[in-house]
């Protein structure tokens, strides 16, 4: 000031207010440090300007700053730096304000005030302390309630949010477009679908047309309470869709089971020029997963790629799942191990990668690498590890995790742990271990019992599965999964008089058993194929296929396994049952649609791989010379060169 001539406070006061206008807050800055005697205004100025600019640390430094100089602050100080502790998460340092506002003789009945200091403590989630300041606020307004209620939804309490809104609408304070949104919000976190359409009543009334934030909430509210066709008409009527509401949709498409709408709408989203980011790309990639659509997610891939954010931690988590689930147990290895920060969730998605692909050493030896990664492992990292264990037969590596999980005081044991256990003992043949360990559990479900009822058939112990059946029946009776597993444990035994029962009543009960399928996709078509089915195209070039497949592993020493058919068949009839299963077919289709050797197969089916066919694969895989991936009901089926990477235990 002294060597720029400008002896006046006044205008120098004006020159940084300039300044502050044109944007230039460093020349601003750089004459405010200059200028010996600063008014409160000009103070308030610069420090409400870098909150604006998000430099939030240097207003609270200038904030602290005019404490020491013995500037008193006023309620506009107040109104911007209760903003700036609650986005840098200072909690204590608020706290301070708050008591300093209250010595000064200043109150929080100053709407500006109380609405920062109300926004303040709910994003802290000190819901009441929120609250209190709000009730000594007589004058409210839309602001203050709009603050509270996102402060009580962020912290999952949708009901006081929206007892809140409704106290508003009789006080008749006019909500907003982010009141509206938050509302909403709560609603579809409640799945509340009754008052959230009220709501959109309400919101119709009161403006003349939506604007982003609440429509986006409103699309978001109907997809969580399972009305995805509302959702998709509240978004046809856009015109300024953002990014923020297209992923919305493509999440709400991803969780209401309409996986292949949300690739759709990805890819008009792509076409109508919009970039995708982190999340969005991490909610199309679970759509993959869902799938097992490996063409398209390697596609997403691609796309991440080019973006730079293959080593982001959602976007990673969502790679190695996809890839996992697909069966690309390398890939999915890979991308963990480039990535630069790991979480729960990204050790997880790996863990219950190895555990599909029957890698339950690997699995274990990341479980127990968990706390040297600085991850702590949450209830999915103990039920995908402990799934694997199942699947390897990892029996005392199981048992040691599971007694470690018992014996933590954090962590309560839920049915899932249980039902992963009584698998693994189960499949281990530790029949009646596995039915102590059931009996332990306070409410055993029908999940638990259905899990050893199956291990029973694995191992043919019939008066066990008798038993367990009636457990069954007691809380279920009409389980078909349960009467399905009792019936074919007595055909793997050779009871077909129990077998004929067990159709009969199942026919009474109006009982019926999921026909077997599979599928493969060729040049981005998906071909399905059902057990006995010759409907396909092709159909008589798959029958010569597996002919002649036939003949080279009949030569081989394979064996057709009749035990895997009805027992009520001719024994030529029962040949070409085995013949004609679907995964048979899928994988002569398969192989007939691609010559490339150093290609592999890859099919997907709806139940468990049969006996019979996990040992015609093997016999295949050994003449063609090719790899042959299945994903059954259960896990993934590596086969090459006459061997199944699940060593036979499935």
């Amino acid at each position: 000031m002294k060597k720029s001539g400008f002896p006046l406070l006044s205008l120098g006061n004006k020159l940084i207010d300039a300044y502050i206008k044109c944007e230039a807050i460093d020349d601003g800055r750089t004459l405010f440090d200059e200028m010996t005697t600063r008014h409160i205004v000009t103070w308030n100025s610069m420090i409400s300007t870098y909150i604006r600019q998000k430099r939030i640390g240097e207003a609270i430094k200038l904030y602290e700053e005019m404490i020491l100089d013995g500037i008193i602050a006023d309620e506009f100080t107040y109104s911007s730096v209760f903003k700036a502790f609650s986005d840098l998460g200072l909690l204590q340092e608020g706290r301070k304000a708050h008591g300093r506002l209250l010595v000064s003789g200043l109150s929080v009945s100053n709407v500006f005030v109380g609405s920062a200091l109300v926004d303040m403590y709910a994003k802290f989630g000190k819901l009441t302390d929120a609250r209190l300041v709000s009730d000594e606020i007589v004058e409210k307004d839309v602001v203050l309630m709009t603050a509270l209620i996102v402060g009580y939804t962020q912290n999952g309490e949708d009901f006081e949010a929206l007892k809140i809104f409704r106290d508003m609408i009789k006080d008749g304070i006019r909500a907003n477009d982010f009141t509206f949104a938050s509302v909403l919000i709560a609603c579809g976190n409640l799945a509340d679908m009754n008052i959230g359409k009220q709501i959109h009543g309400l919101l119709v009334k009161s403006v003349s047309e939506f604007a982003v934030a609440s429509r986006t909430s409103l699309l978001t509210m109907y997809s969580k309470c399972g009305l995805i066709d509302d959702s998709l008409k509240v978004f046809d009527r856009f015109f300024n869709a953002n990014l923020v509401t297209w992923t919305a949709l493509i999440m709400g498409l991803v969780q209401n089971g309409r996986e292949e709408s949300a690739l759709s709408i990805f890819c008009q989203m792509i076409r109508n020029s919009m970039t995708p980011n982190a999340f969005t790309l991490s909610t199309v990639l679970r759509a993959c997963s869902i799938l097992a659509m490996l063409t398209e997610g390697q596609e997403i891939h691609g796309l991440v790629l080019k973006m730079g954010l293959d080593r982001n931690r959602f976007v990673g988590a969502a790679l190695i799942d996809m890839y996992g689930k697909c069966g690309i147990i390398k890939m999915a290895s890979s991308i963990f191990n480039n990535l630069n920060e790991l979480d729960v969730v990204s050790v997880n998605s790996m863990i219950y990668g190895y555990a599909q692909s029957g890698n339950g050493e690997e699995a274990v030896k990341l479980y127990d690498q968990m706390p040297g990664l600085g991850v702590k492992p949450n209830d999915g990292t103990f039920v995908s590890v402990l799934s694997a264990c199942s699947n390897a037969g990892l029996l005392e590596e199981g048992r040691r995790i599971f007694s470690s999980i018992k014996n933590n005081h954090e962590i309560e044991l839920s049915s899932d742990h249980y039902a992963c256990m009584v698998d693994l003992l189960g499949r281990a043949g530790k029949l009646e271990e596995a039915e102590r360990l059931i009996n332990q559990v306070k409410n055993p479900d029908v999940v638990l019992w259905r899990t050893l009822l199956s291990s029973c058939k694995i191992h043919g112990d019939v008066e066990m599965a008798k038993r367990i059946m009636n457990r069954v029946i007691e809380l279920k009776p009409g389980d078909e999964g349960a009467h399905i597993l009792l019936s074919n444990i007595y055909a793997s035994t050779g009871n077909w008089n129990e077998v004929t029962k067990m159709k009969v009543m199942m026919k009474d009960m109006k009982l019926k058993k999921n026909p077997a399928m599979s599928w493969i996709e060729v040049d981005g078509e998906v071909h399905k194929f059902m057990a006995g089915d010759l409907s396909h195209p092709r159909s008589m070039d798959i029958d010569e296929e597996l002919k002649r497949l036939s003949e080279k592993i009949e030569g081989l020493g394979y064996v057709p396994d009749a035990r895997f058919v009805l027992q009520d068949l001719d024994e030529k009839d029962k040949e070409r049952s085995l013949y004609y299963h679907s995964e048979k077919l899928a994988i002569a289709f398969g192989l007939l649609s691609s010559s490339n050797r150093s290609t592999c197969i890859r099919i997907f089916k709806n139940l468990r791989v049969c006996g019979d066919c996990h040992n015609w694969i093997k016999f295949v895989s050994r003449v063609v010379g090719r790899e042959i991936i299945a994903r059954d009901a259960k896990r993934f089926h590596h086969f090459r060169d006459g061997f199944c990477s699940c060593g036979d235990f499935w």
